[in-house]
């Protein structure tokens, strides 16, 4: 179509350009789709292995926190009990001294 004459018609070596064209740019779409599905499944794949990589992870990090608070609990169930013996040691300690001011021993 020319500018100056709206009305009139495309020369056929113009159609034939625009049928290449209209060709080129759907086998290009094709091939972006195409690309764009396998790209899909490539992210899909790698956050699959993301996902079972970090509950290995997590999995081992609760097993490891497991054993340190098992760890944690018995040092502080020995440090109570010492603890208590002070205690009751110096109680016991406190009573002797008393006991000896006030002449009951």
């Amino acid at each position: 179509m020319s500018e100056r004459n709206p009305n009139a018609r495309a020369a056929p070596s113009d159609v034939a350009a625009l049928e290449e064209v209209t060709a080129a740019t759907k086998q290009t779409l094709i091939e972006i789709r195409d690309d764009i599905r396998s790209l899909r499944g490539e992210v899909r794949e790698g956050i699959y292995d993301l996902r079972r990589e970090l509950r290995g992870e997590i999995r081992d990090s609760r097993v490891e926190m497991d054993r340190r608070f098992d760890r944690l609990d018995s040092e502080i169930g020995r440090h109570s009990r010492r603890l208590l013996g002070v205690m009751f040691g110096g109680f016991a300690a406190m009573l002797t001294v008393m006991a000896h001011g006030f002449h009951w021993l």
